[in-house]
């Protein structure tokens, strides 16, 4: 041995699902050159991350060492693997390659940021490769819910590995190219050092469905429709759109996209070639004056996002369409836990409104663009990797994984985010642990998950909130009384008469009983206030709010 190894450390995405961030390295330890695949982000809740609107992998680690990053690698369009790539270039610097439809999305990406799209390069798929440092990598085409999805082949001056990224075995998946079993068994000939390998659907355990299974069961649902059909499903599933398309213009519609990111894809799809025959649409405005029966609207938000528009039509209109009693609306789609609450709303305010609400639990409209237990025993005989370790998924899903590896023979270990692992030599191990964590973009900023900042905003959510203000003269005599401003808060309380009132009631007791060292020192005095303002509060509404006190002290 020549004292230097291979690396592998997940800053996101091994331990949970989305936020995709995983550093390869090759050399002595701690001088490794590295390479970065993905750099993805994942998505807000309003219960843990009220108000913010993306949440980041934290890439301290990387940052701090980006003289040695040679670039970043990015194996297909989906936001949890490309959408921090503008957030993050001024820190990391290293280029970017894709192949073309991805390339395409992240110069977008980039210039969203306000970032040169020029530094992200598009390569052609396995067998060209892409020299990093010491890393030769490789695009290898693989089926998912996207175009162009590719599993990555990274060979090292100590072996091969194989990077799957998210893939599913589709062998016809009616747009982008066909899982090739043949292909991922020559790139396992070499012989694979490690496999790092999709987890999500572990649990899975029957075979894969075919994209190609969804167009008929979609086809007739349209074709028997009465009034207007509205369909919903991931942007980014160019073929599922194209279905959902196809199946209008056969039962006689119309068909209108709605949403930016809807339209975004398509038109990417089509510039780079991936989409060459794409029915025609009309845009909204002609679509109001086409009759209901005769007109098929495909739009964003099939995982309830509040400004999507499946959302907007649920609460009335959206560019002028409304839904009607006796429409149809399709989710075709899989829910993504967490995500059900938001969607259920949706279907209510539909059915309120007399629409037909379709989703997936029969299983004819949607099929997972991930692999399922067979799919990923498949993939691991077609590969043969020494070892395997699971990614994209929860702790569950990994640990899960491992156990799959071991009935057929394999090695596997549970890395997560922040377990740097050595994969030289024939016994890996965990050589050191990296501080892991999120980045929130809050607005145009960006702040760590530990800055107290949401924690501060889910405090003030759950228990309301109070301005105090008090102004003290030079003798430290009190000007007037003190007043307060409440938000969130019941302005009726026990006493039956005005919170407010209650408050600077006993916030002026407070101070007319204060001694001097209390009155002359902000700090005393700020703490007796916000005590007396929550105590109060409690005895009156029975809450303890967050308090913000004011002291002005005249000249």
């Amino acid at each position: 041995m020549s004292g230097e190894r291979i690396i592998y450390l997940p800053l996101g995405g091994a331990g949970e699902i989305g936020m995709n961030a995983y550093v390869y390295g090759y050399g002595k330890p701690g001088q490794e050159r590295l390479i970065l695949v993905d750099l993805g982000v994942t998505f807000p809740d309003m219960d843990g991350t009220p108000g913010v609107d993306l949440i980041l992998p934290d890439i301290s680690w990387l940052k701090e060492r980006r003289n040695r990053l040679e670039a970043i690698f990015i194996t297909h369009a989906h936001e949890d693997h490309v959408g921090a790539v503008g957030h993050f270039w001024e820190d990391l610097g290293a280029p970017i390659y894709a192949r073309a439809f991805t390339a395409h999305i992240a110069r977008l990406k980039m210039e969203d940021a306000g970032q040169s799209p020029e530094t992200v390069r598009t390569v052609s798929p396995w067998p060209e490769t892409v020299e990093a440092g010491p890393f030769k990598v490789g695009f290898v085409p693989i089926s998912h819910s996207i175009p162009e999805s590719s599993g990555l082949v990274i060979d090292t001056p100590q072996g091969r590995l194989v990077h799957s990224g998210d893939f599913k075995i589709d062998e016809t998946p009616m747009v982008g190219e066909a899982f090739d079993r043949a292909l991922w068994e020559e790139i396992g000939k070499p012989g694979v050092k490690a496999l790092v390998c999709d987890s999500t659907n572990v649990f899975s355990l029957h075979e894969g469905r075919s994209e190609a299974t969804v167009g008929p069961e979609i086809e007739t649902l349209v074709r028997d429709a009465k009034g207007m059909v509205v369909a919903t499903t991931f942007a980014s599933n160019v073929a599922r759109v194209k279905t959902l398309a196809e199946a209008a213009v056969r039962a006689g519609r119309s068909v209108c996209l709605l949403g930016r990111a809807m339209r975004r894809m398509i038109e990417a799809s089509i510039k780079t070639g991936v989409l060459a025959d794409f029915p025609t649409v009309v845009s909204p405005e002609e679509a109001t004056q086409i009759p209901r029966e005769n007109l098929m609207l495909i739009v964003t938000g099939s995982q309830g996002e509040r400004r999507a528009a499946s959302a907007q039509l649920a609460r009335g209109k959206f560019q002028g369409l409304t839904m009607a009693e006796g429409d149809l609306f399709l989710f075709s789609s899989k829910t993504i836990p967490g995500n059900e609450r938001g969607v259920i709303s949706i279907m209510n305010a539909f059915s309120e409104q007399g629409v037909d609400v379709v989703d997936d639990s029969s299983g004819k409209y949607h099929v997972s663009g991930h692999a399922n237990r067979p799919d990923l025993e498949t993939m691991h005989t077609l590969v043969n990797p020494q070892l395997v370790i699971p990614m994209h998924g929860e702790h569950r899903h990994l640990r899960e994984h491992v156990k799959v590896a071991a009935s057929l023979g394999r090695k596997g270990v549970v890395a997560v985010n922040g377990m740097m692992m050595d994969l030289s030599g024939n016994d890996p191990k965990v050589v050191e642990y990296v501080e892991t964590g999120r980045t929130y973009l809050d607005g145009s900023v960006k702040i760590g998950a530990l800055d107290g900042i949401v924690r501060d905003r889910i405090r003030m959510a759950l228990n309301g909130h109070v301005i105090v203000t008090v102004i003290l003269d030079e003798d430290d005599e009190m000007l007037g009384e003190p007043w307060c401003e409440v938000m969130g808060l019941s302005e009726l309380g026990r006493s039956n008469a005005p919170l407010v009132d209650v408050l600077e009631e006993d916030l002026s007791q407070f101070i007319g009983r204060a001694g001097a060292k209390t009155l002359t020192d902000d700090d005393k005095l700020e703490d007796g206030l916000r005590r007396i303002t929550r105590q109060t509060t409690q005895n009156e509404i029975g809450k303890k709010p967050e308090v913000t006190v004011v002291i002005s002290r005249l000249a």
